[in-house]
């Protein structure tokens, strides 16, 4: 009776344990006792745990033996699909590499940890590369020969340059909607100004009487009115958001992840981008990220999150002045 209730009690808290996941995403990622920033942890302990409890019934309920040298692949796709699709922020191929390389060393550990677990992971190897049947002849041909060729063909696919143009013309800098709403406030893009372009009487600082500040020190000192935005924007953009992990330090695009992108981040540095922009240009895509593009801006599109998510409205436009700052451009106007 005792071990019939012990064996109860386990089929419970596994079920509970694999519903957890199923629960917390039919909740949108949170619930009242699993909060979003445990969500992906949840799914890969539920993923490794439905992995155990699936293995536990095929072997000892169902009577299934599952190869060596097939448990090696699955158990390799499941690493990898956990790494790829469950694992959020995503993580970079470089990232993503290392710990699949981990993965096959723990794999590879796994089968041959014992002898008779070397034996049951490498006997159908050695009979696929010795034996003379028809079945290890095919082995050998689809190994040595087929497969070979099908990576071959693939590679060459990926690597060859394409010449074609693309399916639609892009623009890089694609026209903006009128309008947009951010943090339930419509903010018309042709008529807003940025709130914190101020001098030091308070008023609204004119488009190019801001050079006087170029080089300034707004950390030490009497600090003017329009250093003191600079300063809070310089905050978000390198404490706050993190941006300059894609933009870089010196915003050229060059940050430690910016090459884990395609496209890589804007180089703000280059006369190119945001000197040839509007500030409400700059806020709305900086507020709506690459989700909120235009067809006309792919098929390159961008990898910025919507900001909006993340910031308040002000940290957005303290974090445009700093910008210009930095770089020492000033954003288009029409007058």
């Amino acid at each position: 009776m005792f071990n019939i209730r012990k064996k109860t009690m386990l089929t419970q808290v596994l079920f509970l344990l694999l519903a957890l996941p199923v629960v917390s995403w039919a909740g949108g990622g949170a619930t009242g006792f699993i909060d979003a920033g445990t969500f992906a942890l949840v799914i890969e302990v539920g993923l490794v745990l439905g992995a155990i409890f699936l293995g536990w019934i095929v072997k000892h309920k169902m009577g299934i033996t599952i190869p060596k040298l097939l448990q090696a692949p699955i158990l390799y796709i499941l690493a990898y699909i956990n790494f790829r699709v469950i694992l959020q922020p995503p993580i970079p191929f470089s990232l993503l590499a290392m710990y699949m390389g981990v993965c096959t060393l723990v794999i590879l550990c796994y089968c041959t940890i014992t002898t008779e677990s070397w034996e049951a992971f490498s006997g159908p190897i050695a009979s696929m590369l010795r034996d003379d049947h028809t079945k290890a002849k095919m082995s050998r041909y689809a190994t040595f020969l087929i497969l070979p060729g099908l990576i071959a063909a693939q590679t060459y696919n990926t690597m060859l340059p394409k010449f074609g143009e693309p399916i639609e013309l892009r623009t890089v800098h694609p026209a903006p909607p009128a309008s947009i709403n951010v943090h339930k406030k419509l903010v018309t893009l042709q008529t807003a100004e940025n709130p914190f372009r101020v001098g030091d009487d308070g008023e609204y600082l004119k488009v190019g009487d801001e050079s006087k500040y170029f080089g300034g020190n707004s950390w030490t000192g009497d600090v003017p009115r329009f250093l003191q935005e600079v300063r809070e924007g310089g905050v978000v953009f390198f404490g706050t958001a993190g941006c300059f992990f894609c933009h870089g330090d010196n915003l050229d695009g060059r940050g430690p992840f910016s090459f884990a992108f395609n496209p890589i981040p804007a180089n703000f540095a280059d006369p190119g981008t945001i000197a040839q922009l509007q500030e409400t240009f700059v806020f709305w895509r900086v507020a709506k990220g690459g989700p909120d593009l235009s067809r006309e801006a792919f098929p390159w599109a961008s990898a910025m999150p919507p900001w909006e998510k993340h910031l308040t409205t002000n940290e957005i436009w303290k974090v445009i002045v700093f910008e210009y700052w930095h770089t020492g451009f000033f954003p288009r106007t029409w007058g």
